[in-house]
């Protein structure tokens, strides 16, 4: 059996079927891990929805920033907007059926010696933290008070960890630092409003994974939403979003070896394999 982790999809099914083609992926034997940002921003988001549901017996996703809004969004928190592609899951007829499932997932996976999630991780937080504090979420998400807090979800404060916060800023600081964290302090204030690459980092912010003393480092992990990264690896922090969506490729990580698949976004583009992850 081997286990494979796939960036973000984004909705991007043609790349998604060649890659595991590539990979030769066998749902009887293989395991899929999916990083998560699964629909939004492409034109497949149902297409990819329903293969992923309907092989949910061999994979694990967790829950990104983009899955995360489709569900608000189909909940009548906030409304759809005009980049948004998810359009054709909330008018499917199985669509409902689609996002109950999808907000049932995790935002945080630990087996095999690794650590899956979407974005990143506060310093301060060791593993059984990361795991603590992603099922209380996820219990919030899944559960009766998900409606309610949907409409608290957005929104860049507290930028702060403190294991004092309760209710919708408690469960916020942990959605933003796991779904949509790239740069913090060294002492793990997050700066949500960055998206670029690491020479336009601002002066006192960092890397989340290059923190000091970040107590998660010894956990290989692997996650995705930093594009602009393009698929690095940086000690045991595997970011394996390179930017299909945005003519980059699609990449497919084998857990065993640690060897990289990759197809590019284009239905033309032929499959590249390399032996480790760029640096």
């Amino acid at each position: 059996m081997a286990v494979y982790a796939i960036g973000d999809i984004h909705g991007c099914y043609a790349a998604f079927r060649r890659l595991l083609e590539e990979i030769q992926f066998n749902p009887q034997q293989d395991q899929l891990w999916l990083v998560g940002d699964l629909v939004n921003r492409g034109e497949e988001s149902l297409a990819v929805l329903r293969w992923v549901y309907d092989n949910r017996h061999c994979l694990t996703t967790v829950l990104g920033n983009h899955d995360l809004h489709l569900l608000a969004v189909a909940a009548g928190a906030v409304p759809l907007q005009d980049k948004d592609t998810i359009g054709d899951i909330l008018n499917a007829d199985d669509g409902m059926q689609l996002c109950e499932w999808l907000r049932r997932q995790p935002l945080a996976h630990y087996q095999h010696g690794w650590l899956l999630l979407h974005a990143g991780v506060l310093p301060l937080w060791d593993t059984p933290q990361i795991l603590r504090l992603a099922k209380e979420v996820q219990q919030v998400i899944s559960g009766e008070k998900w409606h309610t807090f949907a409409t608290q979800m957005y929104g860049n404060t507290p930028n702060q960890w403190q294991e004092t916060l309760t209710g919708g800023e408690r469960w916020r600081i942990i959605i933003n630092a796991l779904t949509r964290l790239r740069i913090c302090s060294p002492v793990g204030e997050l700066y949500l409003k960055f998206s670029g690459t690491r020479a336009d980092i601002p002066a006192g912010y960092l890397p989340w994974f290059e923190a000091p003393q970040r107590k998660s480092a010894a956990v290989p992990i692997v996650c995705g939403h930093w594009s602009a990264l393009a698929g690095i690896q940086h000690q045991n922090m595997y970011n394996i979003d390179s930017g299909c969506l945005w003519d980059g490729k699609l990449t497919a990580l084998r857990l065993a070896d640690q060897q990289i698949f990759q197809v590019g976004y284009s239905a033309a583009a032929m499959p590249t394999k390399t032996n480790k992850p760029n640096h």
